[in-house]
């Protein structure tokens, strides 16, 4: 019978140790996600290019009195589809959203949204992601809730799925709300 040397399975007890610890990592939710440095600041500008056929946005709406959101999104962007009707939900409740298509071909924005349903009360198009970069976007879904000052409240790094709405937006929202008692 072979002798089987004890720091043979050294190597391997590392490489199922490291394994591990990154499959859990994967698993575990903290709560935690890249900070962003514009909550409780103004909010940065919105982009002026339009998108035929679409409401445009109006920068005054970001400092109008009302409680709103600002949703980055792209054609191409598969969680954007998976968010979608729980904007479509938050539209039909009567919370203000503003879409910045983002980097996105302005006829395949305008596709997605008659095929989806537009949740938006204005759209604009951020071709290069310069207003992306503004807003310290990482990528695309991303939404901002935006108190009636114009005061950026939270930032949603993620699809708003139905855990991220109940357990995050809501509140947020509300918070939001409360800024302007």
């Amino acid at each position: 019978m072979a002798k089987v040397r004890p720091l043979v399975l050294i190597p391997p007890a590392i490489f199922a140790a490291l394994a591990g610890l990154f499959a859990a990592g994967m698993y575990l939710d903290d709560g935690q996600e890249l900070p962003s440095a514009l909550i409780g600041q103004p909010a940065p500008g919105l982009p002026e290019e339009r998108i035929a056929g679409l409401p445009p946005l109006d920068p005054a709406v970001l400092a109008d009195g009302e409680v709103k959101l600002v949703n980055f999104w792209a054609s191409w962007c598969p969680p954007c589809r998976v968010e979608h009707p729980n904007l479509t939900l938050l539209a039909e409740e009567g919370v203000p959203i503003y879409g910045i298509a983002y980097k996105d071909q302005p006829a395949n924005s305008a596709a997605f949204l008659r095929e989806l349903g537009n949740p938006y009360a204005g759209v604009g198009q951020d071709p290069e992601g310069r207003t992306a970069l503004d807003w310290g976007v990482y990528g695309v879904p991303e939404t901002f809730v935006v108190a009636g000052d114009g005061t950026i409240v939270a930032r949603m790094a993620n699809p708003i799925t139905t855990d991220v709405l109940e357990d995050r937006l809501r509140p947020a929202l509300a918070e939001a709300a409360a800024r302007g008692d």
